[in-house]
């Protein structure tokens, strides 16, 4: 179908003012692609919005025509929600404005920026919100996920600092929600993903960041060294958010070639406070054996968020879980499964939480997780779609090693679908309870390309 065939079958799409891509433009395959590797998918159409009024405009054709609506932020859903077979892909990317008020700490922003603009623009006023650990992801996914990152234990998850949001809904409204305004959506927004309208707008709280003790440690990876770090984080002050990888060294400037392929530790800090208490608070991570590379230092907090490489699209299996304890034996499982993998790069993340994030009641948001001890994603890279079965079979063994008895996950990092999935994101009381508001905002599921919730056969009204 041409781009005149295209008009005249959806006479809507005269009314869009901003960009209306079919196959065929130079730009298509670009924008269909999502960060991801492997997910390789043909919208019928990819309609770039200007502005709230083209939101609903999509929102309305997907409805009357039946087309499938893929909604794209930053494109870094791992399950590839992002984009669509055949259906209308609603890219966000050019509606991008930030308004912060310093004097406040609040900033209106909509959903196409990404993390690294946003913390950037912020930056300016030595103020942040705290998001993931990339720069590259959309604001819409991270937020409406939960948003764990490198200021969680001192500030909490991203939906901690939401204050309030536009959403375009399956009948085409605008609503502005908060907890005074539809409060029931407001809560299930908090955690339980693009299930329920198009986020156009979000208002954030911001927080005085600005200088940090930061930057990354790499430590040999051994028995001990892995279990010490789980202890030292776990003992950590809360202005301390850590993240790090247990990995074979991968061949960096950074780590001299001696260690390529060694097990190492690949750590990522962010100490939110005073310089010098933050370099006591990092000590004792220095102390557990000689450094391979000390890269912590003083320095401005959008530093952490390193550049992407430009086509870095990467093909990986992962597995994402919370755990009660970390000891000596199973850092024995971490180092030997991932020493005796078959596939050809591998890695087991550690995430301590605690702090913010668990001073939150467990139903005040749909994200319940809030008394997780321990986040850990695991991950295999493959090149070829010949090596996935075997990445895959690796990752589960290592899951099943690894598993204790939180049975919860991160629907952020969830690879899969299913309704065993949608188990592990929400606690049974938190699913009932967004199936009820999924039944009142969204009854037919006009909303189905996410981590999807299915309505309640009988919603309350």
């Amino acid at each position: 179908m041409n781009e005149q065939q295209q008009l005249e079958a959806y006479p809507a799409l005269h009314d869009i003012e901003g960009q209306v891509i079919q196959p065929g433009h130079a730009d298509y395959d670009t924008l269909r692609t999502v960060f991801y590797g492997g997910i390789d998918r043909y919208p019928i159409l990819i309609i770039r919005a200007a502005n709230t009024a083209d939101v609903v405009r999509v929102v309305t054709l997907a409805r009357e025509s039946g087309l499938e609506l893929a909604i794209r932020s930053g494109g870094h859903s791992v399950a590839g929600h992002g984009t669509s077979d055949g259906g209308i892909v609603l890219d966000l990317r050019d509606m991008n404005r930030l308004d912060i008020d310093a004097e406040a700490r609040t900033a209106w922003a909509e959903t196409g920026l990404t993390a690294g603009e946003y913390t950037v623009a912020a930056a300016e006023h030595g103020l942040a919100t705290g998001f993931g650990d990339i720069g590259s992801v959309g604001l819409g996914g991270i937020t409406l996920g939960g948003g764990v990152g490198f200021l969680s234990r001192k500030y909490g998850l991203t939906i901690d600092h939401l204050l309030a949001l536009e959403l375009v809904t399956a009948d085409g409204q605008v609503l502005q929600v908060d907890a005074e305004n539809h409060p029931d959506l407001f809560w299930a927004l908090r955690g339980g993903g693009g299930n329920f309208g198009v986020v156009t707008r979000f208002k954030y709280q911001l927080h005085p960041v600005d200088e940090i003790m930061g930057g990354t440690l790499v430590l040999p990876a051994t028995v001990d060294t892995v279990a010490g770090f789980v202890a030292a984080s776990e003992a950590a002050p809360e202005e301390l958010s850590i993240i790090f990888n247990v990995m074979p060294a991968p061949p960096m400037p950074f780590i001299p070639k001696e260690h390529h392929g060694q097990m190492i530790i690949y750590g990522s800090f962010v100490y939110v406070g005073d310089i010098k208490t933050g370099e006591q608070a990092i000590a004792p991570f220095r102390s557990l054996a000689e450094p391979i590379n000390d890269m912590l230092k003083p320095m401005r907090y959008i530093e952490m968020y390193e550049d992407i490489e430009e086509g870095y699209h990467p093909k990986a299996v992962s597995h994402t879980m919370f755990i009660d304890h970390f000891d000596q034996s199973l850092a024995e499982t971490v180092i030997e499964r991932l020493s005796q993998s078959p596939v050809s790069f591998c890695a087991v993340q550690l995430r301590v939480l605690g702090g913010a994030i668990a001073r939150v009641a467990p139903d005040a948001t749909a994200y319940a997780h809030r008394d997780a001890k321990i986040m850990v994603n695991i991950a295999a890279f493959f090149d070829t779609d010949e090596d996935k079965p075997q990445s895959k079979a690796w990752v589960d063994t290592v899951a099943a090693a690894l598993q204790q008895t939180h049975t919860g996950a991160y629907v952020n990092f969830m690879s899969g679908g299913g309704s065993d999935q949608i188990n592990r994101a929400y606690p049974p009381e938190t699913l009932a309870r967004l199936q009820q508001v999924k039944a009142h905002y969204d009854p037919d599921n006009l909303f189905h390309m996410n981590y999807n919730i299915q309505p309640a056969s009988q919603p309350v009204s």
